[in-house]
C-alpha cells in the first residue's frame, strides 16, 4: 500500500521573505532579536491592493488574507508592509523540494505553500514513518520554516490531516485503513475544494467531512444544481478515502536506483567526500549487477548541515556498473562540491539503465571480426567526457547535400562512430584535410575561362601554379532555392567547378569557380580557396 507524507507551510511567503533576508544579513554578534512588529504581504488584484499574508502580531490587531490594504492601514497606521514575491515563493518551494529528495525520490509541488512525498518503501531508512517525520520538522524547525506535517495511505488524506492539524501538534501519522475514521471530523475544506463548493455545503449545514458519508450522490447533485461542482466534490471524498486514485506527479523524473549513505560525523574534507562516493558506487553497482543491468547516468547528491544541495552528474556512452569505472566518469569532479559546515548526507542516483552484455570479450580486436572495438570507444569517450566535458570532442559524419559546405554534420563523441561513414581510403586525395568554414575569395589569372587557374592571389600572395587536376562539378541543389520576394534581391545557386592545384613552392589547394561563363545566373564567376592539402 502506498503512503503519502503531507507537508504543509501555513506561513510560507512570510517565511521564506524572513529567511531571504536573515540570509543576506551580516552577523550582528549576539544582538537578541526585535519583538515581532504587525508585518503584511500585500498584491495587485481586481479589488486594488490586498492583504495576501500577514503575521502572527497583525493578525492578533484583526488583519487577515484579503483585506484590503488600505484598511489594514486605517486599522494599524505603522503597519509594516512588502508587495509579495510570488515567483521567488514558487522557486524556493521548488528547491526546498529539491532537498526533499533526502527522505524520498518522489516529492510533489503541492500548490503554492505545501510539498506532498510518496514515501512508500522509505520510512525503514529512518526508523519507521513517525522518526522520519520527526527528523524531517526538526530540520524544517531548524530552518525556519513553520510547518504541519501528516501520513496517511492517501494523498488527500494526508492533505487533510496537515491542514487540520494545530500550531504546535506533533506529525500526524496515519495507520493503513483508518482514513475514513480520521477524516470524519474534519472540517470539509480540508477536502481540497473550490470556493464555490465549500460556501454551498455551510448553505446546506454541511460542515464536516464525515456528514458527506452517508448523502445520496444523485441527492448532492440535485442540491449542487451543478453536475460539476458535485463531481469535483464526490472526487475529493474518493481520493482522500482511497476509492478513486489521484495522479502523483513528481517535480523531477525519479532514478531508477539510488544508493544511501548518512554521515555520523559531517565530512569536511575531500578525502571524506571522494571515499563516500566510492563507497556509493559500490553499492549501487552490486544492485545493478544483482538485476542484470547497467546505467549511463549518475548524480551524486551532498545534503550539507545548512540545508544546502550540491551535485554532480556525469554520463556514460554506454551502461556501466563497475565502480571504477563510475569513480573515473567522476574523476577530480568531486572537489568542486564545498561541504561549507559539513556534509551529513551522500546519495548517489542511477539513471538511464539498460541490460547488458554479459558474454566474454575477444582478447584482440583481430578475433572481434570488426575493425572498431565498441568497448574500447566507448571507454574513450568516458575519458575524454570526464576530462573535457561533454560535447567538447565531435565527430563528422557525411550528409546528404551536394555543395561542400554543407555536406558534412558534427556531433559530440559518446562513444559510437556515425553509421555509413565512409572508407578514408576511398577519399585519400580528393578531398582536403581541412576545409576552411567559409570559402575565401581569391583573384584568379586562368589560360581559358573553363580551364584551372595560371596565378591566383590568396591572402595578399602571389601564388604560381604549377599543376592542376580537374575539374570536378558539383551541381547546386536547385529543389531547395526559394525564389526572394518581390521587391528583394535574391542570388541564385550556381555550379562549381573544383580543381586541386599546387604552387611553385610545392603547397597544395582546392580552390573552385563559382558559376559558368554565360549561365545566366549572375556576373562573371568567382573563384574561391576551399581547403588545403596536407
Amino acid at each position: 500500500m502506498r503512503r503519502y507524507l503531507s507537508v504543509w507551510f501555513p506561513e510560507w511567503p512570510l517565511d521564506r521573505l524572513r529567511r531571504a533576508r536573515r540570509q543576506s544579513r551580516l552577523p550582528s554578534g549576539s544582538a537578541k532579536p526585535a519583538k515581532p512588529r504587525p508585518f503584511v504581504l500585500y498584491e495587485k488584484s481586481a479589488h486594488g491592493l490586498t492583504v495576501a499574508a500577514a503575521n502572527q502580531p497583525a493578525q492578533d490587531a484583526g488583519i487577515h488574507p484579503g483585506l484590503r490594504f488600505t484598511d489594514a492601514r486605517a486599522t494599524l497606521p505603522g503597519l509594516m508592509a512588502a508587495e509579495i514575491d510570488r515567483a521567488s515563493d514558487a522557486k524556493a518551494l521548488t528547491a526546498l523540494a529539491d532537498w526533499m529528495v533526502r527522505f524520498s525520490p518522489l516529492v510533489a509541488i503541492d500548490g503554492e505553500d505545501g510539498l506532498i512525498l510518496e514515501t512508500t518503501g522509505c520510512a525503514h531508512l529512518f526508523g519507521g514513518e513517525a522518526a522520519m517525520a520527526q527528523e524531517l520538522s526538526r530540520r524544517l524547525q531548524a530552518a525556519g520554516y513553520g510547518h504541519r506535517l501528516a501520513c496517511a495511505g492517501t494523498r488527500g488524506a494526508a492533505y487533510g490531516l496537515a491542514h487540520a492539524a494545530g500550531e504546535d501538534a506533533p506529525p500526524a501519522i496515519l495507520p493503513p485503513g483508518g482514513e475514513r475514521d480520521a477524516l470524519a471530523d474534519l472540517p470539509t475544506h480540508a477536502l481540497r475544494l473550490s470556493p464555490d463548493a465549500l460556501t454551498l455545503l455551510r448553505r446546506f449545514g454541511l460542515t464536516r467531512i464525515g456528514q458527506l458519508y452517508g448523502i445520496d450522490r444523485t441527492a448532492l447533485t440535485r442540491r449542487f444544481h451543478s453536475r460539476e461542482t458535485a463531481d469535483a466534490l464526490c472526487l475529493r471524498l474518493d481520493q482522500a478515502l482511497g476509492l478513486r486514485a489521484e495522479p502523483f506527479a513528481p517535480f523531477r523524473t525519479p532514478p531508477d536506483y539510488v544508493a544511501r549513505l548518512p554521515c555520523p560525523e559531517p565530512l569536511t574534507e575531500a578525502t571524506g567526500i571522494a571515499a563516500g562516493v566510492a563507497q556509493l558506487a559500490e553499492k549501487i553497482c552490486h544492485t545493478l549487477a544483482a538485476q542484470g543491468l547497467g546505467a549511463q547516468s549518475f548524480t551524486v547528491f551532498a545534503f550539507r548541515a545548512d540545508g544546502e544541495v550540491s551535485r554532480i552528474r556525469v554520463n556514460a556512452a554506454r551502461p556501466v556498473r563497475t565502480p571504477e569505472h563510475i569513480l573515473r566518469l567522476f574523476g577530480e569532479k568531486t572537489e568542486q562540491i564545498d561541504p561549507g559546515f559539513g556534509i551529513d548526507l551522500l546519495l548517489l542516483e542511477a539513471a538511464r539503465t539498460g541490460p547488458m552484455e554479459t558474454g566474454s570479450h575477444p582478447l584482440s580486436g583481430d578475433l572481434s571480426h570488426t575493425e572498431i572495438d565498441d568497448i574500447a570507444l566507448a571507454a574513450l569517450a568516458d575519458r575524454i567526457n570526464a576530462r573535457l566535458g561533454e560535447g567538447s570532442v565531435t565527430v563528422i559524419s557525411p550528409a546528404a547535400h551536394h555543395p561542400v559546405d554543407v555536406s558534412e554534420e558534427t556531433s559530440p563523441f559518446t562513444g559510437t562512430l556515425p553509421v555509413g561513414t565512409p572508407s578514408l581510403a576511398g577519399l585519400r586525395g580528393l578531398r582536403p584535410v581541412r576545409c576552411f568554414a567559409r570559402p575565401e575569395r581569391v583573384e584568379v589569372i586562368a589560360e581559358v575561362p573553363d580551364g584551372p587557374p595560371l596565378r591566383f592571389v590568396w591572402r595578399r600572395i602571389v601564388r604560381r601554379v604549377v599543376r592542376a587536376d580537374g575539374p570536378e562539378r558539383i551541381a547546386p541543389e536547385w529543389w531547395t532555392y526559394l525564389p526572394p520576394a518581390p521587391g528583394e534581391t535574391g542570388k541564385m545557386p550556381r555550379t562549381r567547378d573544383y580543381y586541386r592545384v599546387e604552387d611553385a613552392d610545392g603547397r597544395r589547394y582546392w580552390v573552385f569557380r563559382e558559376g559558368l561563363y554565360g549561365d545566366g545566373r549572375g556576373q562573371s564567376p568567382e573563384w574561391f580557396v576551399q581547403g588545403i592539402f596536407a
